[in-house]
């Protein structure tokens, strides 16, 4: 873009920045057994839930994984009960930490024009960085909810949050990006956003 260009500057958009229609909501392993392990675990649940809430008011796509179901229990079930169903839903079941290995899910992910994942979820330090790491590497844009993601303890959590943005994933909190996802005030869904910022 032509930096004197001034009539196209409302039109622009950064493509360092989360769109809609580019995005997805991915809960990583968010399940029964994990959860109350997990260090303000009540705060990360409810803003998991922020998260897809405005997912939902957006047209946002949502998915989710969980991490050897038969031995972790599912996902919790209020964040269960926030996932949007489509195509991407049942949760996709790994037995890696990583989920590169829900093979199936990201594909149609990619089908479906996708090109930036929003991670939330535990364990921040585990699952949430292997799985970022991959992800980046498999072409995703990655950005990682820091309030929105968790470990057992606050240490692994902030070292896990480091590792992933000195590799390169996009550290943001779940108000920024639903803001970003929301784009602009005349958003018919502006008001859902804003009413969730204020919880």
């Amino acid at each position: 873009m032509n930096s004197h260009d001034v009539a196209s500057f409302s039109t622009f958009r950064s493509p360092l920045l989360m769109n809609a229609d580019d995005t997805a909501v991915l809960v990583i392993d968010a399940q029964e057994k994990l959860m109350p392990l997990i260090h303000h675990q009540d705060q990360i649940q409810r803003n998991i839930i922020k998260l897809l809430q405005g997912a939902k008011a957006l047209g946002v796509i949502t998915a989710a994984t969980e991490q050897y179901p038969r031995g972790l229990g599912t996902t919790v079930e209020p964040i269960q009960n926030e996932l949007n169903p489509n195509e991407f839903c049942p949760v996709a079941e790994k037995t890696m930490f990583s989920c590169r290995q829900c093979e199936d899910l990201l594909t149609k992910l990619s089908k479906a024009g996708i090109q930036n994942l929003l991670l939330c979820g535990i364990e921040t330090h585990i699952c949430i960085a292997q799985s970022a790491m991959d992800l980046m590497s498999l072409g995703f844009r990655t950005f990682v909810c820091a309030d929105a993601v968790g470990s057992r303890t606050p240490l692994d959590h902030q070292l896990g949050i480091n590792r992933m943005e000195s590799s390169g994933a996009v550290i943001t909190t779940t108000e920024a990006a639903i803001f970003e996802l929301c784009v602009d005030s005349k958003n018919p869904a502006f008001k859902t956003i804003s009413k969730l910022a204020q919880q």
